[in-house]
């Protein structure tokens, strides 16, 4: 606290410090009881867990990534498979698992035939979990 003279107000400006000395003492207190109650947060009750086995989680299904290009051929992978036989080499693929998935990527130009012919040929050979694999566009909304 500034101390002057009754004499001259007009001489002396108001004081203009911060007192921190309130605040320095509201942060030892906050200290001093984070310090005390810290130790009873991590406190734990000591219990025996009983032993169990269970069954591991499943492995994820098998995924056939089917593609089909501008051309309309098809290809499983990266190889490229004749329609005729194509049939049997999704038959082969519910045959290692029956819940197995097909990944379909169809070129912006590709006849929908194509498309659907390979929707039929996997539908027959018992692929029910079949996607649509697009890329991501600005919504039209």
């Amino acid at each position: 606290m500034a101390i002057g003279s009754f004499n001259s107000p007009a001489t002396q400006a108001p004081m203009a410090e911060i007192n921190t000395t309130p605040l320095v003492d509201v942060m030892l207190v906050l200290l001093i009881i984070f310090i005390i109650t810290a130790p009873l947060m991590t406190h734990s009750v000591q219990v025996e867990l009983p032993r169990a086995a269970s069954a591991p989680t499943p492995e994820k299904p098998l995924t056939l990534q089917v593609s089909i290009d501008a051309d309309n051929t098809v290809f499983v992978g990266s190889e490229a498979v004749d329609r005729n036989s194509l049939e049997t080499r999704f038959r082969d693929a519910v045959a290692r698992d029956a819940n197995a998935e097909m990944h379909l990527k169809a070129d912006r130009g590709t006849r929908y035939e194509s498309v659907a012919e390979t929707m039929s040929a996997a539908r027959r050979a018992g692929l029910t979990k079949i996607g649509f694999v697009t890329q991501p566009g600005s919504n039209p909304n």
